[in-house]
């Protein structure tokens, strides 16, 4: 097979600074994280509700995770889990698991005990970082008692805020903190850093040291978890850094609001931060009104986001009254960003916005549009540095796609994953080999490449629906439609919504003689999903389409709405 990609135009007409076929030499996340504590010492990493966390503080915590953890007997190789929002612990946790030499696994705070369950069984998570929060605590509590999860480590939210605020936390909050049971099977974090934070790291090879399982969506089913070494998440945390022109003379000073449990905030939020020694302003979850006090409050520089995150900040009445001037650039990922959204934000906040792709494979980042240079409005940009883009034919991925015509985007680069964990069968079906040995990521997107080398989606090969950032799979939520005994058929479709981006909508058939109503069937559906798979509505029809051999048609259903929808 011989791959042509438009190479030329981002060797000659490239839009990002530097280079676009730079090499990044191999470097493990604690050597990054190292480094950077060593030059930037006292200055602050995290700005957490006003407290700050200084590198050197961050170190020692992560130092204190690593030998608290070698101490109950876990070390390299082991599989630990992070089921957290954003919080500082967070931070302390993920690098100290990897100072142990472990990988770490990232759970959503958002998961149901299913959810949770199936991926702490499937990836062998053996310790599991949790909060004493109402939310979070007793699922992972129900998973501990039904799972092969040994140990919860248990932290305090109220712990990590300033003075005043952590008092406010524990006098009028009470209804969101979960009581810790005495079992010894649960450690809180205190005590778990309770040590002088002398251990040994051990070696780490970069290329094939495992840092991260991510999964890259599933409820039930087959989940698959990307295998992401040390030298993928650094590789891509060094990329995305190169992306911003001013970053060696300007102030770098990230708004983390997006969950680090998701790959996107994980490469651009946290490691890229801690690549370039700046600070992130982190909140816990998004808040519309909240951000836009942090951007005020921290004069933050870069806001990383999905699009319903930007809908939302537009839509909220304190937009206003806000000073955007601080913020250099704003950045779009996890679903495409409608040109109209795009438009309006940059007209309403004077910051500007730019798109970019990446997946869960590729540790997050592809291709990005430029911070200052043109870009181009509806495309997800350039490739970055080191990252090879070409199409091939949609039908037959062994050959090009034809000159001229959309085909299916593969990527070769230092960040993509080193395969699935233990899935030889869907590594066979995602990567490519081209005749001159070189492995190319299959993303299931289809796309075009113009003359100037930007790249823009056309379609999806994938059923998967994007919603506000999230990976959906319409199957899933279908198979929890069938243990109803009243629906016959069901089938899940994404449909364009202002907000979300997509909203995932079921359209169903009942056995005879039921007499249940989609408002009814969408009520009983809903609770048993996770926040970002549930439905906007329950369609019952008469009937669903069917291909010519009869299965259901997902294509032609997603037609004919579209069709009644105009």
């Amino acid at each position: 097979m011989s791959m042509i990609a438009p190479e030329e135009a981002w060797r000659n007409a490239y839009r990002h600074p530097g280079p676009w076929d730079m090499r990044f030499p191999p470097l493990s996340l604690v050597d990054l994280f190292e480094e950077s504590a060593r030059r930037c010492g006292d200055r602050p990493l995290i700005d957490f509700m006003g407290r700050h966390y200084s590198y050197a503080e961050t170190l020692d915590g992560a130092n204190r995770v690593a030998c608290g953890l070698r101490k109950l007997g876990y070390g390299a190789g082991d599989r630990i889990g992070l089921f957290l929002p954003n919080v500082p612990h967070y931070v302390a946790a993920y690098y100290g698991i990897l100072k142990l030499g472990a990988t770490v696994v990232n759970f959503s705070p958002l998961y149901t005990v299913e959810e949770l369950a199936h991926q702490v069984e499937d990836s062998g998570t053996r310790v599991l970082f949790t909060l004493s929060a109402s939310a979070l605590l007793p699922t992972a509590l129900k998973v501990l008692d039904g799972s092969r999860l040994e140990r919860l480590v248990v932290g305090s939210v109220a712990g990590a805020l300033p003075t005043a605020k952590s008092l406010f936390y524990r006098l009028f909050r009470g209804s969101e903190v979960a009581k810790r049971p005495d079992d010894p099977r649960i450690i809180s974090f205190s005590k778990l850093i309770a040590n002088d934070g002398e251990c040994r790291t051990p070696e780490i090879d970069p290329e094939t040291g495992l840092a991260l399982i991510q999964y890259t969506g599933g409820t039930t089913g087959t989940p698959k978890g990307a295998m992401l070494t040390h030298q993928n998440l650094s590789a891509n945390a060094r990329q995305v850094a190169r992306l911003d022109p001013q970053l060696s003379t300007a102030v770098d000073r990230v708004l983390g609001v997006l969950p680090m449990f998701h790959v996107f905030a994980n490469t651009c939020v946290l490691n890229r931060t801690v690549a370039t020694g700046g600070e992130i302003v982190m909140l816990p979850r998004f808040n519309a009104a909240q951000t836009l006090a942090a951007i005020e409050r921290t004069k933050a520089t870069a806001l990383p986001g999905v699009p319903t995150m930007f809908q939302a900040l537009l839509d909220n009445p304190k937009l206003g009254g806000t000073d955007f001037s601080s913020l250099r650039v704003c950045i779009s990922g996890g679903a495409p960003l409608a040109a109209e959204l795009k438009t309006k934000f940059e007209k309403a906040t004077g910051a500007t916005l730019i798109e970019g792709y990446g997946l869960s494979e590729s540790s997050g980042v592809v291709s990005s549009n430029p911070y200052e240079a043109e870009g181009k409005s509806g495309t997800i940009g350039q490739p970055i540095a080191g990252t090879r883009v070409t199409l091939v034919d949609k039908a037959d991925p062994h050959r090009p796609a034809p000159e001229g015509e959309p085909g299916e985007i593969v990527v070769s680069g230092p960040q993509i994953m080193k395969g699935y964990w233990n899935r030889p069968d869907a590594d066979e079906a995602v990567f490519v080999t081209d005749g001159e040995g070189c492995r190319w990521l299959r993303t299931g997107d289809v796309g075009t490449i113009d003359e100037d080398g930007f790249i823009r989606i056309v379609d999806r090969l994938k059923d998967m629906i994007a919603v506000g950032g999230f990976k959906v799979f319409p199957s899933q939520i279908e198979a929890v439609l069938y243990r109803n005994s009243a629906v016959k058929e069901a089938l899940v479709i994404g449909l364009p919504d202002s907000y979300h981006g997509e909203m995932p909508r079921a359209y169903v058939t009942l056995e005879d003689g039921e007499k249940l109503t989609g408002e009814e069937l969408r009520e009983w559906l809903n609770p048993q999903l996770g926040k970002h798979e549930r439905v906007d509505q329950v369609v019952i029809r008469k009937s669903l389409p069917k291909t010519m051999i009869g299965k259901l048609s997902r294509k032609d259903l997603i037609a004919e709405v579209m069709a009644e929808q105009g």
